[in-house]
């Protein structure tokens, strides 16, 4: 009887990482690719709101004016957007293209809408739902931004508690603790290694 090996198929994933504004997903994506900087590729979303005081053009996103996302949408350089809080917001589809072919797993930092998309677009990406251990939780986080005026508060407590609700959409829910990123780092590495475990393994085609 001869020997027979199996040959595992182990392509690049696309992972989406979402949840409600506030829970700290710049925080986690940015951890993971420190923790493993030559295995992902983090896709920066291209948006029309200012940055704060602590982004950077090009790193934290790609700012553009309302004329420039136009032109983007025109020429379909995007693979998703939507208006978040008055503010487009875009997936530039080129950076998922480069990340690809050069072998890395992409990670996608969007908001549960642009992720309903994304997946509806790309079936077999992996999505994970960033979550806190409660809403007061997660309130307190938004406040500590002090970034919004109190109405801006309430509509963005409001959206969350509509995004919340759709954690059931994903395939993963992870929950980021207060002043403890690093578990849900973990976690979101362990969902990974293991998606790159599967059987059933295809290409990511945009």
């Amino acid at each position: 009887m001869s020997d027979m090996i199996y040959d595992c198929p182990d392509y690049p994933l696309l992972l989406i990482l979402s949840g409600p504004s506030g829970v700290g997903k710049d925080t986690v994506a940015r951890m993971v690719i420190e923790r493993r900087p030559d295995s992902f590729y983090f896709v920066v979303t291209a948006t029309t709101r200012p940055p704060r005081d602590d982004e950077h053009h090009g790193v934290d996103y790609i700012f553009v004016t309302f004329d420039e996302f136009a032109r983007m949408i025109e020429e379909d350089e995007l693979l998703e957007h939507a208006v978040v809080y008055n503010d487009y917001k875009g997936i530039p589809k080129q950076q998922i293209r480069d990340a690809l072919a050069s072998g890395r797993d992409v990670i996608l930092r969007v908001d549960v809408q642009g992720a309903a998309t994304v997946r509806r677009l790309i079936p077999n990406a992996i999505s994970v739902f960033l979550t806190t251990r409660s809403e007061q939780g997660l309130v307190r986080r938004l406040r500590q931004r002090k970034q919004d005026t109190a109405e801006g508060m309430a509509l963005r407590t409001a959206t969350a508690r509509q995004e919340m609700k759709r954690a059931v959409e994903f395939d993963y829910c992870v929950v980021n603790p207060e002043d403890e990123p690093e578990k849900a780092v973990q976690q979101v590495l362990s969902i990974i290694d293991a998606a790159h475990c599967r059987i059933n393994q295809e290409p990511v085609v945009l």
